[in-house]
């Protein structure tokens, strides 16, 4: 175990002189174009043809109270938090601080019988909404949408509404899910953000319109099941589906050559739930990623949406070790963790551009799947990954009180990572935590009680939302093919009850997989053995499940002119970039790549982009430098796509 590069990776305390961290700006930051911010549409899987993006300047205040204040500060970029630089407000939100956002909607021509919905992608945490001075809906929750009806305030023909939100943000104050944000960055942990943070945007209906559209692939009977509901539904429904030849899709969409084509299906149901059979189906794969447009109509109301033929599965192969199948191939995961942060914008990322780079830059290194860790992106980015071929592994979002660090992460860190070998009996530090966490045990956590304390679970409002936004976050995701892998808890921040939370999302989304505990503190539930390892031996553990390095790495090189602090966090530092990227390719094609014929499935890297202070980033935190030189990237890029294919390793050793 390398201790010296542990105890340099703990905090580091209150003493240490943290300078202002340097402005860095991305080459989208620094080309935006403020009257025309993020105007794609936000929502690829049931897009409409009438619609608004109202991002821009709005006005904005920050007050002491909740009353409505007597005048505002001035303007501020939307979507952009007032925290990052390119909001040009620049201020934190403080817990007992509120937030106000106003502007006006100009309707030209508003039809009776139509719906003007307003949509709000993502607000953090809790907002209030009114409309002309009126209390129109309100939202809690930081990571997912919500739409509001502007219908009850319009008249026939011209209207002007006044819109107005006010916001506050608890941040790490509260039980709320709050990912990596901390009031006092430092580490591992990153700036607090607040507001407005994605799309604004508003769409005209019909009355009677589709409000949730599902389309589930049946990978092994090639067929796929149309689910959706409707809003003001007075008659029987007769929704006709057309489904069009599967394809590679650009970055605007795939839907603007479908006029063109002549559609494999075209079908009409007096149903709401339809299921079809799909002829010769093509399937999704990373290096041949292909979707089948569909247009969905029900009355007047047209939606344009898409699937992907694809299965996801646990099998054993030749060797009986259980491998990650996709479309039962075995498939080795070579993953990166991604935290989505950006210098300019924190949450939001500048531009469409600027989340396409990412993911091409992932797979330029020879990354095949992204780990998007502690936050929900904006669905755009999952889009991305369908039409790119880029397998995810989603996280829920943690929360709760505040948590224990030494026994969360320090002392796992130190005694609970599997060493080279499997010991046939446990140690004496890994007898005592399952004690602290094996709810079955008598008289140590009856009904969970000390791993609520030691979790920060204990607030009953805390673990109802957590589950609630468990639920939401499916329903959000799960239409989009690339995500493979849901992880509702890491290294013990905020986990409660897993084996309840891994059932309700199996039984919610049984198509996928799902790592119940990423890095340690495991219930033995799920469909992985995960561990995170930075400081000993990498190693395969034989499991019943299958065996995930979810968290590896985190290498330090520091770019001085393209990050934020003088201080470096990370977990084995490095001073010159040949080292860092001679030590970047040993690590995976000495050290990773032989555990695959072991039975590892999948591996993560710590990380793709420096964070402000944690500079183990692949990319530096503007995205200016990659460490890693194409020759090098190329290298592994190869060898990892040679063994990418777990099927054609050879068996064990031994």
């Amino acid at each position: 175990m390398n201790i010296k590069d542990m105890i340099n990776a703990l905090p580091k305390g209150g003493h240490v002189r943290r300078e202002p961290g340097a402005v860095l700006e991305t080459v989208w930051g620094e080309k935006l174009d403020t009257n025309h911010v993020l105007e794609q549409y936000p929502r690829p899987q049931m897009q409409r043809e009438n619609y608004d993006i109202l991002n821009g300047y709005w006005r904005y205040a920050i007050t002491a109270s909740g009353k409505y204040p007597e005048e505002f500060d001035g303007l501020i970029l939307v979507p952009f938090s007032p925290e990052s630089p390119l909001s040009g407000v620049k201020r934190h939100l403080k817990p007992c601080e509120y937030l106000w956002y106003e502007r006006t909607i100009d309707i030209e021509n508003h039809v009776p019988g139509t719906c003007r919905i307003l949509h709000f992608e993502a607000v953090d945490q809790c907002a209030m909404v009114y409309i002309n001075g009126h209390f129109a809906g309100k939202h809690v929750g930081g990571y997912l949408p919500f739409e509001i009806d502007l219908t009850p305030w319009l008249a026939p023909g011209k209207n002007h509404l006044r819109l107005t939100v006010r916001v506050q943000d608890f941040s790490d104050t509260s039980y709320h899910s709050r990912g990596k944000q901390k009031l006092s960055p430092s580490g591992m942990y990153y700036t607090a953000q607040s507001g407005i943070w994605q799309t604004v945007w508003m769409e005209t209906v019909p009355k009677r319109h589709i409000s949730m559209l599902h389309l589930e692939p049946d990978y092994d009977r090639h067929q796929v099941t149309l689910i959706i509901r409707e809003k003001n539904k007075s008659v029987s429904p007769m929704v006709r589906v057309r489904v069009y030849p599967p394809c590679i899709a650009g970055p605007d969409g795939i839907f603007h050559s479908i006029h063109q084509q002549t559609p494999i299906i075209d079908r009409e149901f007096g149903s709401l739930k339809i299921t079809l059979d799909i002829p010769a189906p093509k399937c999704w794969q990373p290096d041949a990623p292909y979707l089948y447009p569909a247009v969905i109509t029900s009355g007047t109301d047209v939606v344009y949406s898409y699937f992907a033929m694809r299965s996801f599965s646990i099998e054993h192969d030749d060797h009986g070790i259980p491998r990650i199948c996709l479309n039962h191939e075995p498939i080795f995961l070579n993953g990166v963790l991604d935290q989505g942060y950006w210098p300019d914008g924190l949450y939001t990322a500048p531009s469409d551009e600027a989340l396409i780079y990412d993911i091409h830059k992932a797979q330029q290194l020879g990354f095949n799947m992204i780990r998007k860790h502690a936050k929900i992106e904006c669905r755009r980015w999952y889009y991305h990954c369908d039409r790119l071929g880029m397998i995810v592994w989603q996280d829920m979002v943690n929360g709760g009180d505040h948590y224990m660090p030494a026994v969360l992460t320090y002392l796992p860190t130190l005694l609970c990572v599997p060493g080279p070998k499997k010991r046939s009996t446990p140690s004496v530090p890994e007898r005592f935590l399952s004690r602290v966490f094996d709810r079955k045990m008598p008289g140590l956590t009856p009904n969970g009680k000390l791993e609520y304390i030691l979790t920060g679970r204990t607030d009953p409002r805390g673990r109802h939302e957590f589950l609630r936004e468990c639920a939401q976050t499916l329903l959000l995701l799960r239409q989009f093919p690339s995500i493979m892998t849901w992880i509702p808890f890491n290294e013990g921040w905020g986990q409660f009850d897993t084996e309840l939370v891994t059932e309700l999302i199996k039984s919610a989304d049984p198509g996928r997989l799902i790592d119940s505990a990423s890095g340690w503190f495991d219930h033995k539930t799920g469909d992985f053995k995960s561990v995170h390892n930075y400081f000993r031996k990498l190693s395969a553990v034989p499991d019943a499940r299958a065996y995930v390095l979810s968290e590896y790495g985190g290498y330090v090189y520091q770019v001085r002119r393209h990050s934020m602090r003088s201080e470096a966090y990370g977990y084995h530092t490095f001073h010159a970039c040949e080292e860092f990227e001679k030590a970047f390719v040993r690590l995976l094609l000495k050290d990773i790549q032989p555990l695959i014929r072991q039975g590892l499935c999948a591996a993560v890297y710590t990380q793709l982009t420096d964070i402000e202070e944690e500079t183990n980033g692949l990319l530096t935190y503007d995205r200016r430098v990659c460490k890693i030189s194409r020759q090098a990237a190329a290298k592994v890029k190869k060898a990892m796509q040679a063994a990418a294919k777990a099927g054609k390793i050879e068996p064990p050793i031994g």
